[in-house]
C-alpha cells in the first residue's frame, strides 16, 4: 500500500491512546498531610493562624493539606516545641517564650522589655539587623527548622483594677509571658502560669486581677474586655515577636514548590496581621465602650523603662547568644531614638 499523508494521519490517530493510556489511568498522588498547632486560642487564631493555614490549603492544588489546631488542643503550649521535634506536630505558630524553647532564644519571644516600640520593629529587627540568621542558626542546631518571624500586638494591661501609678502594680496577679513576669515581678507582679483558655475564667473568680498579655485588639477579640474594666495605654513591649516552625525533617522532604507556596502563605499572613492590630488598637482605643483607658504619667513609666535596660544588662550575661541579641535591641533602640517620631513614642 502506497504510504500516503491520508494513511500518516490515520496511524498516528490508531496509535496515540496507546501512548496516552498510563498518565490516563495513573492514580492522584496522596496529599501531603501535617498537624499544625497555635499557640493562639480559637478566637484570636481565626486572625492571627488561620489565614495562612487556609491560604496554603486552598493554593497547594491537593498536594499538601494542613489541619489547624489551637492552643492546648493536641498538647499544651509549654510542650509545643518537643511535640515538633519528635514529630507529634508538624507545624507550630508560636512565641520562643510561651513554647519553652531549648534556646538562648527563648527569653527574646514574646515580648522582652522595651525591645520594641511598633509591629514594625519586628521584621526590620529580623531582615536588617541579622535576627533571622541568629534564629534560623539556633532552631537548626535543635532540629527544628525556623521559618519566619513578625510582630503583632504590644503588651499593655487590662485589669480589674485601676492603674495610674507604677505603684499599682504591686500585688497585681496576671496572666502574662515568663519573661514579661519575670521582669515585671521587680514591681511587685505576682505572675500567674495557667492555660489560655482559662484566663478568663480565672479573672472572673478572683485567681487573676487581669493580664498583661495584649493589646486592646485581643481584649476584645477574645472576651478578655467583658471580664476586666480598665485599659493602661502604658506598655512594656511595642509588639510580640513570635515565629512559625517546621518539623526538619517534615520541612526537608517537601517539594522546593511547596516550600515557596508556605513561605508566600506565611508572608500574606504578617501582612494582614500588621493591618489588622495597628488599626484595631487605635479603633478600640478610640471608640471601644468596654474598657476605660488609663495612663501612668510617662515621667514615672520612665522608672519602668531604666528597669528595662538594666534586665538587659542581666541577660546579655547568660551567655554569647544572649549578648548578640541584646547588642542587636542596643543597635536598633539608638537608631530610632536618634530619628525621633514616629520611630519612637515620645
Amino acid at each position: 500500500m502506497a504510504l500516503t499523508r491520508r494513511n500518516m494521519i490515520k496511524g498516528a490517530a490508531i496509535a496515540a491512546p496507546a501512548s496516552l493510556a498510563a498518565p490516563g489511568i495513573a492514580r492522584a498522588q496522596e496529599p501531603i498531610r501535617w498537624r499544625f498547632q497555635t499557640y493562639a486560642g480559637t478566637a484570636l487564631g481565626e486572625q492571627v493562624t488561620k489565614p495562612i493555614i487556609d491560604y496554603i490549603n486552598n493554593a497547594a492544588n491537593g498536594e499538601l493539606e494542613i489541619e489547624l489546631f489551637y492552643a492546648d488542643q493536641i498538647v499544651p503550649t509549654g510542650e509545643l516545641f518537643q511535640a515538633l521535634q519528635r514529630g507529634t506536630i508538624d507545624g507550630v505558630h508560636s512565641d520562643d517564650d510561651s513554647m519553652a524553647s531549648p534556646t538562648p532564644l527563648r527569653v527574646f519571644g514574646g515580648y522582652f522589655p522595651f525591645a520594641t516600640k511598633h509591629i514594625l520593629d519586628v521584621p526590620v529587627l529580623f531582615n536588617q539587623y541579622g535576627l533571622a540568621e541568629i534564629w534560623d542558626e539556633e532552631y537548626a542546631k535543635v532540629g527544628v527548622k525556623w521559618l519566619s518571624a513578625a510582630g503583632q500586638d504590644p503588651c499593655n494591661f487590662n485589669t480589674k483594677r485601676e492603674i495610674t501609678s507604677v505603684d499599682d502594680l504591686d500585688g497585681l496577679k496576671l496572666y502574662t509571658f515568663p519573661t514579661a513576669g519575670r521582669f515585671l515581678s521587680r514591681f511587685g507582679v505576682v505572675p500567674v502560669n495557667i492555660p489560655y483558655e482559662d484566663a478568663e475564667v480565672a479573672v472572673q473568680t478572683g485567681e487573676l486581677d487581669g493580664m498583661a498579655w495584649s493589646g486592646i485588639t485581643e481584649d476584645y477579640t477574645v472576651g478578655w474586655a467583658d471580664v476586666t474594666d480598665y485599659f493602661l495605654t502604658n506598655n512594656i513591649s511595642g509588639a510580640w515577636i513570635g515565629s512559625f516552625f517546621v518539623n526538619q525533617e517534615r520541612w526537608a522532604d517537601l517539594p522546593d514548590h511547596l516550600k515557596q507556596l508556605v513561605m508566600a502563605a506565611i508572608e500574606a499572613g504578617h501582612t494582614y496581621r500588621n493591618q489588622w492590630y495597628w488599626g484595631g488598637e487605635a479603633r478600640l482605643r478610640a471608640q471601644g465602650e468596654k474598657l476605660e483607658l488609663r495612663t501612668v504619667p510617662a515621667e514615672e513609666w520612665a522608672e519602668v523603662e531604666t528597669a528595662a535596660k538594666e534586665f538587659w544588662e542581666e541577660i546579655a550575661q547568660e551567655g554569647e547568644v544572649h549578648e548578640r541579641i541584646v547588642g542587636i535591641f542596643r543597635e536598633y533602640n539608638e537608631v530610632i531614638n536618634q530619628a525621633g517620631p514616629p520611630y519612637t513614642n515620645g
